[in-house]
């Protein structure tokens, strides 16, 4: 009776994570293509953008990794108090705003989206991010520290909260003269651009 009584749980419990083992990853290099960064790139080039990054740079200058630090220990810490002034300023920036509006107005094809200062330090972002400074990340680092034209593509990851692939697609912003002036990384929903792109395909 036991015996059976095993059975039955193991078999239960083989059942359920059957069920929510992950797909097979979508082909990244086949999804996000020359066109999609291309694409990227333009809407991108929103004024809002550029003005932004470079004011930000403009009011903070070359910081030192102790200042970059502190700025990031306060995010980190006004993550969990009632008072956000660092938080409250970035998320109600026009640039935020603008991130937001573009990831709602793909109904569900970005998860985040983010701009980074020179210093790798946040500027706008469609939702709050665990840290402030990204300069320490592949993100930025493959990005504003590689060159103005560097695109920098992360490998797909399962997110078991939404059950849906993404990714991130990472970019070096500019200036009118092309000279680096932040970067941006834009999360994709992998799972929504695989059907999307296999709908446009029949």
């Amino acid at each position: 009776m036991n015996g059976l009584v095993n059975s039955i749980i193991i078999g239960i419990f083989v059942f359920g994570s059957a069920a929510h083992a992950a797909p097979p990853a979508p082909p990244v290099s086949e999804l996000v293509t020359d066109a999609f960064v291309a694409e990227t790139r333009d809407w991108l080039k929103a004024p809002v953008v550029a003005i932004s990054v470079q004011a930000q740079n403009t009011r903070r200058g070359v910081l030192s990794e102790n200042q970059i630090l502190a700025l990031d220990r306060q995010w980190r810490a006004e993550r969990e108090a009632d008072d956000k002034p660092l938080i409250a300023a970035t998320l109600t920036s026009p640039l935020s705003i603008y991130l937001l509006r573009r990831q709602a107005d793909t109904l569900g094809l970005y998860t985040e989206l983010f701009v980074m200062d020179r210093n790798g330090l946040n500027v706008g972002q469609s939702a709050i991010t665990s840290d402030y400074w990204q300069g320490d990340e592949a993100k930025f680092q493959k990005t504003f520290n590689v060159g103005s034209k560097a695109v920098f593509v992360d490998d797909a990851e399962w997110d078991e909260e939404r059950q849906i692939w993404r990714a991130q697609l990472n970019l070096t912003l500019t200036d009118d003269a092309g000279s680096a002036i932040g970067a941006a990384t834009v999360e994709i929903n992998l799972t929504e651009l695989q059907r999307r792109t296999a709908n446009s395909d029949e």
